[in-house]
């Protein structure tokens, strides 16, 4: 890695951080009292998600969705949990002002490959994966390049060239394409979903790979995620 990414880029993530905190703190506790209120408890949303190295971390967000489930107790599919005031929240990113937290505990740095799903990462080939050599991102290249609304071969591209050209100048210039990009609400969703398309489903989709692999991939992600539980 170069001066800037190696020594640089945590210290200048952390004063960031620090900042938005302090300035973003009205409206976290506004956003907090909102989702309580709109769509009940818990009001942040964890999930993992494999980071730096791999290593499997807990995503923070607000939540966008009801707990509604179906009369065997399984959660309803997203398009029917999905609120008005959750799409809002989406649309405006503002869900994703709890990851400022996971920036400060060196979870995240605020540009970078943006973190999949553990059960994306048991799909990625080793190519893809060079991905995790670097601490993922609130927000990247790719999400600047077309946000959820560009195919995964096409994030991956630009989430490699990403790592190996990181620069004071690339971050800031990610990082203000970022803020025209969620005035502008462009890229929020893959174009017929509600939510984003996973890699398997992907993969799955466009014939890949098969059905047997696809099923043997989410049961791998889940052994990972209770391995790094233990």
């Amino acid at each position: 890695m170069n001066f800037y990414a190696k020594y640089i880029k945590r210290i200048q993530d952390l004063l960031i951080a620090f900042v938005m905190c302090i300035v973003l703190s009205p409206i976290l506790l506004i956003i907090t009292i909102l989702v309580k209120v709109k769509l009940g408890t818990p009001v942040i949303f964890k999930q993992n998600r494999p980071g730096l190295n791999n290593r499997i971390f807990t995503l923070y967000k607000f939540r966008t969705m009801t707990n509604m489930k179906d009369k065997n107790g399984n959660l309803l599919p997203d398009e029917q949990r999905m609120t008005k005031f959750g799409e809002w929240l989406r649309s405006t990113s503002l869900d994703e002002l709890p990851e400022i937290f996971n920036i400060l505990n060196g979870d995240l740095s605020w540009v970078g490959p943006r973190p999949q799903l553990v059960k994306d990462l048991v799909f990625m080939n080793k190519k893809e994966r060079q991905r995790h050599k670097v601490r993922p991102g609130l927000t990247g290249l790719a999400q600047v390049s077309g946000r959820n609304n560009i195919d995964w071969d096409e994030k991956f591209r630009y989430d490699l060239e990403y790592i190996n050209n990181i620069t004071f100048f690339n971050d800031w210039k990610i990082m203000f394409q970022t803020v025209h990009k969620v005035f502008c609400k462009e890229g929020i969703n893959t174009e017929g979903l509600v939510t984003s398309e996973d890699l398997g489903d992907y993969l799955l989709r466009i014939g890949r790979i098969a059905k047997k692999e696809y099923l043997a991939g989410l049961e791998k992600s889940e052994q990972l995620i209770k391995h790094q539980k233990k």
